[in-house]
């Protein structure tokens, strides 16, 4: 027999009056698995035992109030992260303010309108579906990008320091906040190429011939093969990255040797802190170069091998990247 795996998502429903309750539950039970508490503190006790996905709550309730209830959810690290819809029939604009700063998502007046409580419901669910498919999917990449690490890094960590690298820089240049966190999680798919690689050339302790070069090179088009045809843009942002991180800004990279801004942006970011942290990292074929040393080559490089405006960013934000570069050693 197949399991059933359509798993209901469970509300706990906070009310200090049974008819509420009934109301509620009247409205919901036939769509998610229900659980009751008629007081501020049955509500925290029982958000401890059960996993609970969504809590609608009264705001008036006597020895406890809603409102501080929702603060201590908010502060426990635990429940922090549960959706808070708050059921009342107080209207006043400033008691929704205050709902909303200590983290409520919604507000439902009494008397609730079931069907208006059913979409309201289904649309802080699905929010939460789609931010948990987001978690699993960066997870995945990251997955997938350390097993390419793996074959010539055995710690696994350079996907960790560069991409954080190229978060950092992309804020210095200028990127919002959610740009360069995508960009964060889409920098460590730029190697996965090297899957494709022999180890006897990735892992070769001295250097290529012509011939091996040729091969490894070649690890810039197997990514982007790799991440061809995205249905995300985090998986589009990673397959930029893959076929453009070896693009030199004077035209002698590969594997189309681009130049100057025909380069993808998030190409030429990568390109630099992959660099980076290459060059400040012990590889089979070399010892780790100083800080210094590496930077000084970096800034040899400007308007070369790096876009003429990324070196000088590079070194204004070196206390940050050592930061990283030190938690993630």
């Amino acid at each position: 027999m197949i399991e059933n795996r359509n798993v209901q998502a469970r509300i706990l429903l906070v009310d200090d009056e049974p008819t509420n309750l009934r109301v509620l539950r009247h409205v919901l039970q036939d769509h998610y698995k229900l659980s009751f508490a008629r007081s501020g503190q049955d509500a925290l006790k029982l958000v401890e035992k059960e996993d609970i996905d969504l809590i609608l709550l009264d705001v008036m309730m006597p020895n406890m109030t809603g409102l501080e209830v929702c603060t201590h959810l908010k502060n426990n690290p635990d429940t922090a992260d549960i959706p808070v819809i708050f059921v009342t029939a107080l209207k006043e604009s400033d008691d929704e303010e205050k709902g909303f700063e200590l983290g409520a998502v919604d507000y439902i007046t009494k008397p609730i309108i079931p069907s208006l409580v059913l979409a309201r419901v289904k649309n802080h669910l699905s929010l939460i579906r789609a931010a948990t498919l987001e978690l699993a999917h960066i997870d995945l990449i990251q997955r997938l990008a350390r097993a390419a690490e793996y074959k010539d890094n055995e710690t696994g960590l350079h996907v960790q320091r560069m991409s954080r690298y190229t978060k950092e820089l992309a804020l210095a240049y200028g990127y919002d906040e959610d740009s360069a966190h995508d960009l964060m999680q889409a920098a460590p798919m730029h190697d996965i190429g090297k899957i494709g690689i022999p180890d006897k050339i990735l892992l070769k302790p001295g250097p290529l011939t012509e011939e091996e070069f040729e091969i490894m090179k070649s690890h810039a088009t197997i990514g982007a093969q790799i991440l061809s045809d995205p249905s995300s843009r985090l998986v589009e942002l990673a397959h930029m990255v893959a076929i453009s991180h070896h693009e030199k800004w004077d035209g002698s990279g590969y594997p189309y040797s681009l130049s100057g801004t025909d380069i993808p942006l998030e190409g030429r970011l990568v390109a630099i802190t992959d660099v980076f942290d290459a060059l400040t990292s012990t590889r089979p074929y070399k010892e780790a170069w100083s800080v210094e040393d590496a930077m000084d080559q970096i800034m040899s490089q400007s308007g070369k091998h790096f876009d003429p405006d990324l070196p000088p960013l590079m070194q204004q934000i070196l206390p940050k990247l050592l930061a990283i570069k030190a938690e993630y050693s």
